[in-house]
């Protein structure tokens, strides 16, 4: 809807509308709109965990060892150890999913802390798409770098 009140050029006035009814529907519009998206996004989420917990099923059926996961700090240089085991799903190692399979995105906040103990990614929703809305050529569906994971080890 435009950002126009009653009484201007927008198209979505209705007649007799006072600015205050205006304001209130476009918000409960913009609400009902962020509600639906919010909807989609944790549907999508449920069925990329079903294909990880595929994956993961998949993986140890055909004996793909899981490895240590490893961080990067958000300047992309240096790595961090991690308690996770699981399989990268990227070339870049950028993401992962754990032996219990969980979705990770392993990049973490740096510093000599981190050298010295360690971090620990917090699991995250995974999405269907892996870097959906970044440059082209670099996403790629989930189901498909989970086929690759699979397809390198057993190739």
């Amino acid at each position: 809807m435009p950002d126009v009140p009653p009484g201007g050029s927008g198209s979505d006035a209705v007649a007799g509308e006072s600015p205050e009814d205006w304001r209130r529907r476009r918000r409960d519009a913009a609400e009902e709109k962020g509600r639906a998206l919010e909807r989609a996004k944790r549907a999508e989420s449920a069925e990329a965990e079903r294909e990880i917990a595929r994956f993961v099923r998949e993986a140890r059926r055909l004996g793909v060892d899981p490895q240590p996961l490893r961080a990067r700090d958000y300047g992309g240089r240096t790595t961090y150890r991690t308690p996770l085991t699981g399989w990268y799903l990227r070339s870049n190692r950028s993401v992962g999913v754990d032996v219990e399979g969980r979705f990770y995105v392993l990049t973490v906040p740096g510093g000599l802390g981190a050298r010295l103990r360690g971090r620990t990614p917090e699991p995250s929703p995974p999405p269907r798409v892996l870097g959906a809305g970044g440059r082209d050529g670099e996403s790629i569906d989930l189901v498909d770098a989970l086929r690759a994971v699979l397809d390198r080890a057993t190739g």
